[in-house]
């Protein structure tokens, strides 16, 4: 992002606050002309007392008078400057705190529109967008503050100071106005060569917290397998990158700091030997206490010039890190598509018409994939690990895009289907259900935010987790964290049926049950399917017997299809998993000890 490009975000996320920046301006004006009041002053008490030095009776009551009058201007002015600084970066601040807010909240907001093929794509992991996004907030807010609070103050002030120069002395200002380009240019040159090493610094910050998130999210893993020094080498390897161009990033800093300060100082001499002669031959309006009044006002104008670098900076690295944030908030390609089609009624016949499918990594999933699912029936997706079950559920639920083919729903192309409100109209229960942070009855309410209390609790029953919500310590307000795999499962089924949806999505939905618990939820999810679309993935043959038809696939392909007992008197595919769930579960054992309780 240029400099332009980012003064030009700037001014769009602060217009909604305009009357803050028109009082932060008016206050910046004030501040800048009271900035030149010690200059003034002191020219004219300089001139004042050695006028009185030259007298050959002093006047002490002259001399106190002007001494009087000196302080009594100084104090006052100090007081005034600081009401008005105190104001203007209360108002400043405010503004900054204000855009940080509302550009987390847009972000946010954006980001969740996008389509989850934007979240498998590499480089927009969890840690690297959320390394993105705070990044990016802090460093375009700090940029507003720096434009508003530093920039536009310290410019006003030099420019001030630069314009009373040239009207005291032309020549004194030509001096002055010499060493500022020149300082603007090594400010320049610092910059350009540091910018590969603030990229790489922030491409490196992404990776270690992406790791920090890594580690954090398999603590389990590393653990079991002793593997923690492991990652501690892998963190370090990184960090040590990150760590290396900071150092190198700083000394370039440093380095340019000498040499710009170094120059200041030389612009300081410059104006005194330049002032000191005028006055010595007697140039016409310098006096001595014109001496003292350039170089106060070269100080006004070198102190911005001094904190440039900082400032630059400030705006430099909200060049690289806004970059991102406004590539999230301005992202127009990776916002999830949506129709406008909302019937009354949804019956829930999805037919999938030779569709294909890839991911955003390269793998392609499907392959001339033709389904029909009907309402009122149990449909289950059968096949191995990597057979694409899973992405036939993705895309019914439109979390991602065919890439020829179409899916209808009603007859209805699933594109022209508001997405929305088809999801309001699905119940989908992952093998992996996230849990919130909050009480157990936020979570299940997470189905249906009106549902009343008595809504939960017969949610909670249906899914047998009444009984254990009960048994600790808060019941329903107990944390949701606290409950174990299986019961943040039930959790997850009963957010299902608080939903009550037309169309109900089971993969794998028992798979983190015992098998009394699989029983009990197999149960209720039986009295749900009543009239319902039901789609379910399984690797439990006792569900998949209840289907009233299967789908086999196979490497993203429908092999076989038909009534369980149809396919599998076809010898095919699904009698090998059949017979190889059967063998697993020990079967044969199992029917011997039944036959023998009989």
């Amino acid at each position: 992002m240029s400099l332009g490009s980012l003064i030009y975000h700037i001014l769009l996320i602060v217009k909604p606050y305009r009357w803050l920046v028109g009082i932060t301006l008016t206050l910046t004006l004030v501040g800048s002309l009271l900035a030149q009041v010690n200059a003034i002053v002191l020219d004219r008490a300089v001139d004042a007392i050695n006028i009185l030095h030259q007298q050959p009776n002093l006047m002490w009551s002259s001399a106190l008078r002007v001494l009087i009058i000196v302080s009594a201007v100084l104090l006052g002015k100090e007081v005034l400057a600081a009401v008005v600084n105190f104001f203007r970066r209360y108002y400043g601040e405010r503004m900054r705190i204000l855009v940080s807010r509302n550009l987390t909240l847009q972000v946010v907001h954006h980001v969740q529109s996008f389509r989850m093929a934007f979240f498998t794509t590499s480089g927009n992991e969890a840690g690297r967008l959320q390394s993105r996004i705070d990044k990016g907030v802090l460093s375009t807010s700090r940029a507003v503050n720096s434009f508003f609070i530093d920039i536009v103050p310290l410019l006003t002030s030099a420019i001030l100071a630069l314009i009373l120069m040239f009207m005291a002395n032309v020549y004194v200002g030509m001096v002055a106005l010499a060493i500022v380009p020149v300082y603007f240019y090594i400010t320049y040159i610092q910059a350009e060569r540091m910018r590969a090493g603030r990229r790489g610094i922030f491409d490196g910050q992404q990776a270690v917290s992406q790791n920090i998130l890594n580690i954090i999210e398999s603590i389990g893993v590393i653990k079991s397998f002793n593997r923690d020094e492991v990652e501690d080498r892998r963190l370090e390897g990184v960090q040590d990158a990150v760590t290396n161009l900071q150092l190198s990033t700083r000394r370039q800093s440093y380095f340019y700091t000498g040499v710009k300060g170094f120059l200041e100082q030389i612009g300081t001499v410059l104006v005194i030997i330049l002032t000191a002669y005028l006055v010595l031959i007697d140039y016409p309006g310098m006096t001595i206490g014109k001496i003292m009044y350039h170089v106060m006002l070269f100080a006004n104008v070198s102190a911005p010039i001094r904190q440039l670098h900082r400032i630059y900076d400030d705006l430099y690295d909200a060049q690289v890190y806004s970059e991102g944030l406004f590539e999230l908030l301005e992202g127009k390609d990776d916002v999830e598509e949506t129709g406008d089609y909302h019937p009354d009624d949804v019956k829930g016949c999805f037919e999938l018409q030779h569709v294909d499918f890839t991911y955003p990594n390269g793998v392609k999933a499907l392959h001339d994939v033709s389904m029909r699912i009907e309402p009122g029936r149990i449909t289950a997706l059968v096949g191995m690990s990597g057979a694409g079950k899973s992405t036939v559920v993705n895309l019914l639920d439109k979390f991602y895009k065919v890439d020829s083919g179409d899916i209808m729903l009603d007859g209805t192309s699933l594109s022209q289907w508001d997405t929305r409100w088809l999801r309001d109209h699905v119940g989908l229960v992952m093998q992996k259900n996230h849990i919130f942070d909050g009480t157990v009855e936020e979570n299940i309410k997470y189905g249906n935010p009106q549902a009343t209390h008595d809504d939960v609790v017969e949610a909670a029953r249906k899914a047998f987790l009444y009984d254990q919500v009960m048994q600790l310590p808060k019941g329903f307000e107990s944390s949701a964290l606290r409950l174990s795999g299986g019961q943040q499962q039930r959790v997850a089924i009963a957010r299902m049926f608080i939903k009550n949806p037309s169309i109900i999505i089971l993969d794998e939905p028992t798979a983190s049950l015992d098998a009394i618990a699989t029983e009990q939820i197999k149960s209720s999810i039986d009295a749900i399917k009543q009239g319902r679309t039901v789609i379910i993935i399984s690797h439990n043959i006792g569900q998949i017997v209840d289907a009233d038809i299967i789908y086999v696939l196979e490497q993203g392909r429908v092999v076989e299809c038909g009534k369980p007992d149809d396919v599998y008197r076809q010898g095919g595919r699904y009698k090998e998993i059949f017979d190889a769930s059967a063998r697993s579960m020990n079967a044969d054992r199992i029917a011997d000890v039944l036959s023998e309780e009989v």
